[in-house]
Order: C-alpha cells, then structure tokens, then sequence
C-alpha cells in the first residue's frame, strides 16, 4: 500500500485560546494531520501545557505563548513571538474567546457581557489579523498561507434571548471582517470563517435538561457537535489541498434546523 503524506505535512499553524475545548481540539487534530504548533492562552498555563504535552506526543513541535489579546500591545507581541518562533508560519488560527456563559462571566450584567465579547471576540481578532497581514503576504507568495476566524452559526438568521443579542453582533462582525480580509489578502491569504453551532464545550457539558433537548432537536444530526468536528474542518479549510476556498463562512452545525422552534423556558 502506498504512503500517502500527511494533509498538513510541512505546515506550521499557530492556533490562539488552545488550553481548552475548539482551540485545543483544533491544535491536536492539526498535529495528527503533520503540523507543527504555536499555541496560545491568556492565564490557563496549566490547559496550555496539556495541549502542548499532547502535541510533543504526536512528535511535533510546539511553542506555547502567553498574551492577553484583549490588549493592542499584546495582539503584536504575541504575532512577533509567533514569528520568532518559528518565521515560516503559514496557518493562523484565531480562536480566543471570551467564556460568558461559564464560571464568574455568567453573573455578569449584559452590557459587561458584551464589552468582554466585543474586545476579545471582535477587536483580538481584528487587531491579531491587522499584525498578521504583511508576514503572511509575504508567506503566501511561495506557499499555503491561511488565516481562520471564529463566528457563529446563528449570527445572521438571530436568536432570541440575552445570548443571541451577545453573540450575534459579536460573531457577525467576525464573519463580515472575514470575508472583507479574503478581499484584501487575496490571492497570496486565504481567509476564511467557521460558524460553529451547539457544540459541547464546557457549557455544554453541563447544560440543562432544557438546552441539552434543544441542542438537539436544532441539528439535523439530532446530537450536540463536539470540539472535535469544529477541529477537523478547521484542518480541512487549512490544508493545501483547499487552496480554491476562501472568503467562505463555513457552517459546523449538523444542518441547522430551522423547523424546530423551541418554546422559552422561564428565565431564559
């Protein structure tokens, strides 16, 4: 049987927000596939040294970087230390996240909510693509260069709720500043976006009865997505073997079911 190379075989890919859930799927299923690793956390050092620990098991490298991608001076320093690392960086991950539905984020008031998501979510990911633009050019003149982006599979049909009034102008902005970037960086960058849907992060994990049957009923799969299926398309849209797709919003969510409505459940 012949030996056939690895998808992401001589590709180093850089994946921001990988101490847990999508980052850390994303950044081990990319070093299943070949890739070497820059991984990035903000305070999770222990989250980020477990998905390092797990990549060096694949026998790929990896560097893990701190920064706080919510802070200009940051966003440039952790692309500058990205490069140092390793100046060949030809794929760029941009999954850092602000966690509003978990842990001290969930008693938060909306308008905090929505600060947290606007600084991080929209103006990190911005900021980190305005420092990636001229490495990457550069990059993608003789090889595989592709920057991806993080949105949300409800952003432009809306849900009701304090949820979707948070995440979908948050995630909307991505989604649009995406494809206005493919623009820009074409032909040498392909940018593209993922919209995930109801994926089983930590959130997930521990929903209610209430979301755990909603999460269900609204995919056509009838079942949660888990990290893992954001992780392999991500390693698909990344891979030289996609270098015709770009300035797409790719969907991760099972076929949205749009016939399901779900009744509110007091509270919510």
């Amino acid at each position: 049987m012949a030996d056939y190379p690895l998808p992401l075989a001589n590709q180093t890919a850089a994946v921001t927000g990988a101490s847990s859930g999508i980052g850390r799927a994303t950044a081990i299923t990319f070093a299943t596939q070949g890739a070497d690793l820059i991984i990035h956390a903000h305070t999770n050092h222990q989250g980020l040294e477990e998905t390092a620990d797990a990549i060096r098991a694949l026998n790929r490298q990896v560097t893990c970087i701190y920064a706080d991608l919510t802070c200009p001076n940051d966003q440039g320093r952790c692309v500058d230390e990205a490069f140092n690392a390793h100046p060949l960086i030809n794929i760029w991950v941009n999954n850092a996240g602000c966690d509003i539905l978990t842990g001290e984020a969930s008693q938060w008031t909306f308008e905090q909510k929505l600060n947290a998501l606007w600084e991080l979510d929209v103006r990190g990911t911005i900021g980190v693509c305005r420092h990636l633009c001229i490495p990457m050019a550069k990059i993608g003149k003789n090889e595989n260069a592709v920057i991806i982006n993080m949105g949300w599979d409800q952003a432009e049909t809306g849900q009701r709720g304090d949820s979707g009034q948070l995440f979908a102008p948050a995630k909307a902005a991505v989604m649009a500043y995406s494809r206005s970037l493919a623009r820009e960086l074409a032909p040498q960058v392909r940018v593209n976006c993922l919209a995930p849907g109801w994926i089983q992060t930590a959130w997930g994990a521990d929903a209610s009865s209430y979301w755990d049957q909603r999460a269900c009923a609204e995919s056509l799969m009838q079942r949660w997505g888990t990290p893992h299926d954001v992780a392999v398309t991500a390693a698909h849209i990344a891979a030289p073997a996609a270098s015709f797709i770009t300035g797409q919003v790719i969907q991760i969510n099972g076929g949205l079911n749009h016939e399901h409505i779900p009744p509110l459940e007091s509270g919510q």
